[in-house]
């Protein structure tokens, strides 16, 4: 078991299990996936709710009107983002089947 022995079977081993492990990697690919989109989601609305919780009362507190503008602002953009974040699920969710195996089949 020499170097001609490491040349020669380990690549061809090698190449002959990447594709039974494709399969497998892409599957646990989009498993995580999955997993880190739906902790965004959590992560996100729970600091959505904070800052949106917060900028209301700057809103209702505040006697200066730029801060109250500012708060208005900020709880538009906290609106938006969110919606976003939670929409990009959805959009994935619809445009995978349409993606089938890399081949596209239009709508």
């Amino acid at each position: 078991m020499g170097m001609p022995f490491l040349y020669t079977v380990c690549p061809a081993a090698m190449v002959s299990l990447q594709p039974v492990f494709a399969d497998t990697i892409w599957t646990r690919f989009s498993t995580i996936m999955k997993d880190v989109y739906g902790q965004l989601v959590t992560i996100s609305t729970i600091v959505a709710v904070t800052a949106a919780a917060i900028a209301l009362l700057v809103r209702m507190i505040s006697r200066n009107q730029r801060s109250v503008d500012e708060a208005t602002s900020w709880l538009k953009r906290i609106v938006i983002t969110w919606i976003v974040l939670n929409s990009l699920g959805f959009i994935v969710t619809y445009l995978q089947p349409l993606i089938a195996g890399g081949n596209y089949t239009g709508p």
